[in-house]
């Protein structure tokens, strides 16, 4: 199951839009890792998230990203996986699982932030232009993300 996870995340991550004067994206990726998360928990999300977006790195231009995106990713899919079932909730409260986005987006926008700076060595000025992305990711993670992983929530067999 996790490695069907992975791939799930592998193959959303393609769906992209280069963004950012240092090759930032925006793609679909996320949404994947934060329905995982809802739905499987933090281990699952975090394994998934990190080992698919990272293999993507590898397999494209952005293969310089790969084991920055993995520390972030798997932190990231740990915390929203984490907040979505605390205290036994199991991803299936709305409110929560908003909490949970947001949570881990609070990790993700200063971490690809500090990663872009690392890699190109760069003024503290130039990375800025890349957080409207992660932002957008986030939104969409958010906007498709939610009702998918309510959907899949409630029909997931136990």
């Amino acid at each position: 199951m996790t490695a069907l996870l992975v791939a799930v995340v592998f193959v959303a991550t393609y769906f992209r839009v280069p963004t950012g004067p240092t090759g930032g994206l925006v793609h679909l990726g996320t949404v994947a890792l934060f329905v995982i998360c809802v739905v499987f928990g933090p281990k699952k999300g975090a394994i998934a998230g990190a080992f698919g977006m990272a293999l993507f790195n590898l397999t494209t231009e952005w293969a310089v990203w790969a084991p920055y995106t993995f520390v972030i990713r798997i932190v990231m899919g740990y915390i929203m996986g984490s907040v979505a079932h605390f205290g036994g909730a199991g991803g299936k409260k709305p409110v929560r699982n908003v909490l949970a986005l947001v949570a881990g987006g609070a990790w993700f926008i200063p971490a690809a932030y500090a990663a872009e700076l690392m890699i190109f060595r760069v003024q503290w000025q130039v990375p800025v232009a890349s957080i409207p992305g992660n932002v957008m990711q986030l939104v969409l993670a958010l906007v498709a993300g939610l009702p998918l992983a309510t959907l899949i929530s409630r029909h997931r067999p136990r």
